[in-house]
Parts: C-alpha cells; structure tokens; sequence
C-alpha cells in the first residue's frame, strides 16, 4: 500500500510536472510529495525527474515508470469495477445528454455495450451542443453531460473521459489539399465550414488559433452548420475545408474519401469531459461513468 501511494505521487506530479500542484492535487504538503519521489527514487535506484531550477522533466527511468504506473492503476480501477457489478442489482431510468461529436461516434458501442451488461437500466440519450448540455444539466432534464471544450461553471463538476484532436479535413480531389499542409497565411483564404456558436468544437478551435495568431475572425469562413455529418457530406461535394474530430472522419479517412491538412504550428487537442452538478451522488450516472471509463480502453 506504501508502494502505491508513492506511485500514486509519482504519477500526479509526472502528470503535473510540478511538486506543487501535485501536492495540492493530493492534499498533502509539498514536502511531503518530494519525500515520496526521493524514497520511491531510492526504492527503485535511479532519477525518477531531472530538476532544473524550478522545472522540472521525466527522467528516461521515470518515462517509463510513468507508463507502467497508469497501466496499474487501470488495472485496478477494471478490477474495483468489475467486483462491485458481481454485487449489485442496477435498474432504474438514466437521462444522458451529449455534445454531437459524442452523441454520434464515441457514446453509441459504449451505450451498447452498457445495455447488454445493465438492461435493466433505461437510458435516454439527448444530443445538443455543450452549451445547451450544460443548461440542460443545471436545470436538472438530464443526469449526466459528455461534452468537449474548455467551458468551466461554478456549479458543474468535470471528470476527464476521452482525448480527441481535431483536424482540418478536405475533399481527396481538393488540388489545394494535394501537399498536405498549409500555413497560418494560406488557412486565412481557405474557405472553411466551421460549427456553430455555442459549439465545445468551435471554442476549441478558437482557442487553439491564438497560437498562430489567428482569430475566428481571420478566417475565410463559408459555413457554419451543426454536425460533423453535413461537413462531411459539404466538402465531399466542394472545394472547402473543415476543422473536425478526427473521431468523425475515421471512416473516411481509411477510405481515402478525405485527407488531413496540416496547419504549420497548430495543434488542436481537447478532452471530452462527464459533467455532473457538485453534490449530485447519484448511482446511475456514476455507474455509467465508470463503465465508459472500463470500455475506452
């Protein structure tokens, strides 16, 4: 048990490359976290982190210690969950509502794999955009939200899912396509379709294009529509480009329908997110929280 708790540290400030953060992450002392690292250091007989003043880095031994650590504690996160379904009867109605990228390629093998182990459970699935997710939430028409984007209210709590990377997409035969990269000048003529306000998708993209000194406002934007479905289908039939998960264009992607343009010096990465209000302790959401956790593996 000593032995995981150190674990435990060294992946929080792995994580956080930062023994303060990891500290209060943990609610424990800062010298509390680093006496943990030097015995696990010991323990282990090397460098787990290089220290360069107040930064510091994974070690070589600590990049893999860091791998190995979050593979544990999966394990142990399957194990607890697989236990307690032995144990418990689930039934009951469960109103789920997600953001569209979610609703239509990340939830639907989770929701069926979810009614096969639980039908007793009724699930309902409402699609809308996060901000609507999150309205529909605080005004208690769903149970559990799954969006994306980097929205952050007082009153909902935001539990890490799934990562996603969010791509600029164009038709095979677009010829402005055929290097496979542009840059932060060529993306501003480029005529995008983009979603629409409101969207986690587009506060994202807003918020990555900073990097490269870009605003919503730079760009060439020929559309705004609200699903990745009808993009797809759009610059199928034109010359325009997207910026969409790369969850939705898999399919496409392998059959080479489409393409993924390059933007020299952006990368837009984003988490999905579970959102629940603080205080709820409800047992449906949580169970399927947990489930979808288990199965994203």
């Amino acid at each position: 048990m000593v032995f995981d708790f150190r674990l435990q540290v060294f992946q929080t400030v792995a994580r956080r490359l930062s023994f303060t953060k990891a500290a209060a992450e943990l609610f424990i002392t800062q010298p509390a976290v680093t006496k943990h690292i030097h015995e696990l250091e010991n323990q282990l007989k090397t460098k787990l982190f290089e220290r360069n003043g107040a930064k510091i880095s994974l070690t070589p031994a600590g990049a893999i210690l860091l791998h190995h650590a979050e593979q544990i504690f999966d394990i142990y996160r399957n194990l607890e969950f697989e236990i307690n379904s032995l144990s418990q009867r689930n039934s009951g109605k469960l109103r789920l509502g997600a953001s569209t990228t979610a609703a239509q390629y990340i939830l639907p093998p989770i929701l069926a794999a979810f009614h096969r182990k639980f039908h007793n459970v009724e699930v309902t699935l409402t699609t809308k955009n996060t901000e609507e997710i999150e309205h529909a939430l605080q005004h208690k028409e769903i149970d559990l939200g799954v969006i994306e984007g980097f929205s952050k209210n007082a009153a909902i709590k935001y539990t890490e899912f799934l990562n996603d990377e969010i791509v600029l997409v164009a038709n095979s035969k677009n010829p402005l396509a055929a290097t496979g990269v542009v840059n932060a000048e060529q993306l501003r003529n480029i005529p995008l379709l983009l979603r629409e306000p409101g969207s986690g998708t587009l506060e994202v993209i807003a918020h990555a294009l900073k990097s490269i000194g870009l605003g919503l406002g730079d760009l060439n934007v020929e559309m705004q529509l609200s699903s990745s479905e009808s993009m797809k289908l759009y610059i199928l039939h034109s010359d325009s480009m997207a910026f969409i998960s790369v969850h939705a264009v898999l399919k496409e992607l392998q059959s080479k329908e489409c393409r993924i343009v390059d933007v020299e010096g952006l990368s837009i990465d984003r988490h999905f997110h579970f959102t629940t209000l603080h205080g709820q302790q409800e047992a449906l959401p949580e169970l399927f929280m947990r489930f979808a956790l288990y199965r994203r593996k």
